[in-house]
């Protein structure tokens, strides 16, 4: 009792302990009772699945203010915050690799994990672009990506039906006879020699940080527009990788695609029909540069590739928030318990 001081200060430390040990098991069970009611949760259930963005991709932040998924996709039931102080009580967390690929940001491995949360892993970038996988192998419980396979897929693109934008600019109006928006050009990849081949057949307008000509927001599709076709170059073939190249720069600015990148399979997939020309179609760059003249002098084999606006229309998806949504709809079918033990292999498969 004397190494205590006193009989109260030896009650007040046993009360302590009890009120540390008492305020664990409560937590525990809170989260075990929380583990349980979403194992009995139906597909039809309408719970609210609450979503922790961990850090912003490329430090451009949004407002999530409000009600966003019902505001901007229909989807109800489904909150997003980028606060992380929610991080205990959050069904999901999302980390986007770039960040913690440079260590911009860093996983919260301090911290307890709850047992019932999921964490993903977020990219929209082909493998080539995605460095330091390896360490976050057995750590994440789902992937979100423009991959078909990928737990929660998220296109740049996809077409619909009904009848999409009419009324492009005139065939005999156009001034530009292709073009190119690039900013990281690199001489190593295979759209630099495919490019370096054609300008020698064909007019090619290149714009972008590389030769210095950047066009703002604003111009960019004004500017494509101009022109009969667009080179939808990506910068790796990787499987299922159909940038806003296409969807965007190509499709929104009523200019051909000329596309590479994965091969034509995988384009008719996804693509309206008849609405884009395959670089690997052809035998050399030379036959493509004729097929190209042909077209653009004939003005109804140019307006072929416009006809999928009678019957379809396509949908872009660029805002984060908006991906992130369709975490929700995918939410009730996802499996439980899965972890990537290689997400390296997964990657780079």
């Amino acid at each position: 009792m004397e190494a205590c001081g006193s009989r109260r200060l030896c009650l007040f430390f046993l009360l302590l302990l009890l009120f540390s040990f008492l305020s664990s098991l409560i937590y525990q069970i809170l989260l075990i009772q929380t583990f349980h009611m979403q194992q009995y949760l139906t597909p039809g259930s309408q719970r609210n699945v609450s979503i922790l963005l961990w850090h912003w991709p490329f430090g451009h932040s949004y407002s999530l203010s409000g009600d966003k998924c019902l505001e901007m996709t229909g989807i109800s039931n489904c909150s997003l915050t980028d606060d992380r102080s929610t991080y205990l009580t959050a069904d999901v967390v999302v980390f986007h690799h770039h960040e913690l690929s440079n260590r911009a940001s860093a996983l919260p491995l301090h911290l307890p994990r709850p047992t019932a949360q999921r964490w993903v892993w977020l990219s929209m970038e082909p493998p080539i672009n995605n460095a330091n996988v390896k360490q976050f192998n057995g750590v994440f419980n789902w992937t979100m990506s423009y991959r078909h396979d990928a737990d929660i897929p998220i296109p740049y693109g996809k077409t619909l039906p009904g009848a999409g934008i009419q009324g492009f600019q005139r065939f005999s109006d156009r001034s530009c006879f292709a073009s190119w928006v690039v900013s990281k050009y690199k001489p190593n990849q295979t759209r630099t020699d495919v490019y370096q081949s054609l300008k020698k057949y064909i007019p090619i307008q290149v714009y972008g940080a590389w030769n210095k000509k950047p066009l703002p927001d604003d111009r960019l599709l004004p500017t494509i527009s101009n022109c009969l076709f667009y080179l939808s170059f990506e910068n790796s073939e990787a499987k299922d990788y159909i940038s806003e190249k296409m969807w965007r720069n190509a499709f929104q600015a009523g200019a051909v695609p000329v596309v590479l990148g994965p091969r034509r399979a995988t384009y008719e997939a996804v693509a309206p029909p008849h609405s884009f020309i395959h670089v690997a179609d052809f035998k050399s760059v030379a036959e493509l540069a004729a097929y190209l003249y042909h077209v653009a002098s004939d003005k109804q084999a140019y307006e072929e590739y416009f006809k999928w606006h009678q019957t379809h229309r396509i949908k872009t998806y660029t805002d984060w928030r908006e991906r992130l949504c369709q975490i929700c709809l995918k939410y009730p079918s996802l499996p439980s318990k899965k972890v990537y033990q290689d997400l390296e292999g997964w990657v780079n498969s």
